[in-house]
């Protein structure tokens, strides 16, 4: 019998030992059971925080999760304004125009349509403030800033839905 063959015969018999053994670890292990653990000399022990750590979850597809929370955020489609409501929406801004006019500025709420910057659609907001201006060539209203003095918000005026103010209150009780 050769060298590889004993020694195959010995391991053999050492498994089956180890077999025939009871399934207490403290017996099965005992030669090894109590020498000291083994530390690297030339290493830092890691801590348990950093060990913990190689085990956690990773993100295997980076920017998924955002991707999947993008996809079910929801828009609104606008909505399309009749043409009866688009004629009381040019009569409240030519209203507000006329005040700006005679350097009164009113204050206003403003519902509009604002389009989502990733997908189709949008949602509605509304703005509260005094108009400073309204431009019609870039078709926009001008809200002062919260300062009073320079341009605040700017809204394009065909997403505009709906404008109340006391001003365009009384406008409405009028034609009522």
């Amino acid at each position: 019998m050769n060298a590889t063959a004993r020694l195959a015969d010995i391991r053999r018999s050492e498994v089956v030992d180890m077999i025939n053994k009871e399934d207490n670890p403290r017996i099965v292990y005992a030669d090894i059971i109590d020498k000291p653990h083994h530390q690297a000399s030339d290493r830092n022990h890691m801590s348990l925080y950093d060990r913990a750590a190689q085990f956690a979850p990773f993100a295997a597809l980076v920017g998924y999760d955002e991707m999947v929370k993008e996809e079910a955020r929801l828009t609104d489609k606008q909505a399309e304004i009749s043409d009866d409501d688009l004629l009381v929406l040019e009569r409240k801004i030519s209203i507000i125009a006329d005040e700006i006019s005679e350097k009164r500025h009113p204050e206003i709420k403003v519902e509009y349509f604002e389009p989502d910057q990733l997908k189709s659609g949008g949602k509605y907001l509304t703005y509260s403030g005094t108009v400073k201006k309204i431009d019609y060539i870039e078709q926009i209203v001008i809200f002062y800033a919260d300062n009073g003095i320079s341009n605040g918000k700017e809204i394009l005026i065909p997403r505009i839905c709906d404008i109340r103010g006391e001003l365009i209150d009384l406008m409405d009780n009028t034609f009522d």
